[in-house]
């Protein structure tokens, strides 16, 4: 029995991470953008204090609609920045946020979403809306 279980956990795992494949790293999504020819969805979000933030995931983000379209067609990035302690990103990712807002977020937006080519030139950007998985990503796919 514990080994159903276990197995259980392990596919339900990984059924979560193939529907949303969110990356940390901006070197490796653009990488990944130029072999697949797709645009980057880069995301500035504050995940445990930002409400709007928390909406925008709700609404879109973890919809199956919004899930299984990008999956295909976008390379997401998320720059997160957490403020509870139970929830502190390593040093190298908080490093890494940091220069990715410098460049892209100087006046901190929060959320703050924006479509990138492969080089990671900016195409359009977009904050929280209150709107439909289809109708966002019909916007996003009008920035590039």
């Amino acid at each position: 029995m514990k080994h159903i279980w276990i197995g259980c956990f392990f596919f339900l795992a990984t059924q979560m991470t193939i529907g949303q494949n969110w990356m940390t790293n901006f070197t490796q999504a653009k990488s990944l953008a130029a072999k697949e020819h797709k645009p980057i969805v880069l995301v500035f979000q504050g995940s445990d204090w930002c409400a709007p933030c928390i909406k925008l995931d709700k609404e879109i983000w973890s919809t199956e609609e919004f899930k299984s379209y990008s999956k295909d067609h976008f390379v997401m990035l998320k720059a997160d920045f957490p403020r509870k302690k139970k929830n502190t990103l390593s040093p190298e990712l908080q490093k890494q946020n940091g220069e990715l807002a410098e460049r892209y977020n100087p006046n901190g937006f929060f959320p703050y979403v924006l479509v990138l080519d492969e080089k990671g030139l900016v195409k359009g950007s977009t904050g929280y809306q209150k709107t439909t998985p289809k109708e966002f990503i019909k916007l996003l796919e009008s920035y590039h």
